[in-house]
């Protein structure tokens, strides 16, 4: 049975753009349900203002399912809010309390540049994976599925990684604004398959030089673990420095033929 929250502030940052200067504006919801998500009272808000000849908040969203990793709010301090495991797009208004004052702010890194208020440009990810995300093997007609046999441990371990949905949690939570997680997590997807071992060096040094361009340095805190809403593993972080030490030889041997 749903319940009725009353009296909800929200304290939610405003921002022009990049450069502009920044503030707080306090909003006040009434009456919302318990079931509605949380950008459902976004959204609620937005009609509000928008009747009342207002500018709307803008904030980032598409698939409303915890999947595309565009809902990308700090809520009360926390990377995707309270609720562990959690997209903000799939967090509840059942997690608060009547009378509660909820702040809501951006990502907060370098380089996440604000767009307007809630909304940050997280183009840096796509550097990333630009630079050595692929496999660039010839394959023709689709294989199989059974052809290439890899063991159970090695699949699972690959589709854990590949849960990335790149929301950028890791890096706003982060005192450092690190995005190892993600960097890991990527280079893992398809470092440990068979297909991805012909580029296996050449793709770690690749992504992890382009990631110390726009990221500050991993100094094993664990936020970002924390704050994933798809609980990846640091383990992928440590994975992803033994295989950019060995790229160093590897590479270096193959440029010397």
């Amino acid at each position: 049975m749903s319940n009725n929250l009353s009296n909800i502030n929200l304290k939610i940052w405003r921002q022009d753009g990049p450069d502009a200067q920044g503030r707080f504006e306090t909003h006040q919801i009434p009456e919302i349900s318990d079931e509605a998500s949380f950008l459902e009272m976004l959204d609620i808000l937005n009609e509000r203002l928008i009747e009342e000849g207002r500018e709307a908040v803008v904030f980032d969203h598409d698939c409303r399912e915890g999947i595309c990793g565009t809902c990308s709010l700090m809520i009360d301090g926390q990377a995707h809010g309270p609720q562990r495991g959690t997209a903000t797009c799939q967090l509840h208004m059942r997690q608060f309390e009547s009378g509660d004052e909820i702040v809501i702010e951006p990502w907060r890194a370098t380089a996440f540049p604000i767009v307007k208020d809630l909304m940050v440009d997280r183009s840096p990810f796509d550097r990333i994976v630009e630079s050595g995300g692929f496999i660039t093997a010839p394959t023709g007609g689709a294989p199989d599925a059974n052809l290439i046999p890899i063991p159970k441990p090695v699949a699972d371990a690959s589709m854990d990684a590949a849960a990335c949905i790149g929301c950028g949690a890791c890096v706003a939570a982060c005192p450092n604004s690190a995005a190892n997680l993600f960097t890991g997590a990527k280079i893992a997807h398809l470092n440990l398959l068979p297909q991805g071992q012909a580029e296996r060096y050449k793709r770690t040094e690749a992504m992890v030089e382009t990631m110390d361009e726009h990221f500050g340095s991993c100094t094993n805190h664990g936020e970002c673990e924390a704050a994933c809403p798809k609980e990846i593993s640091i383990d992928n972080i440590a994975t992803m420095n033994v295989d950019y030490a060995k790229s160093k030889f590897k590479n270096r041997k193959a440029l010397a033929r």
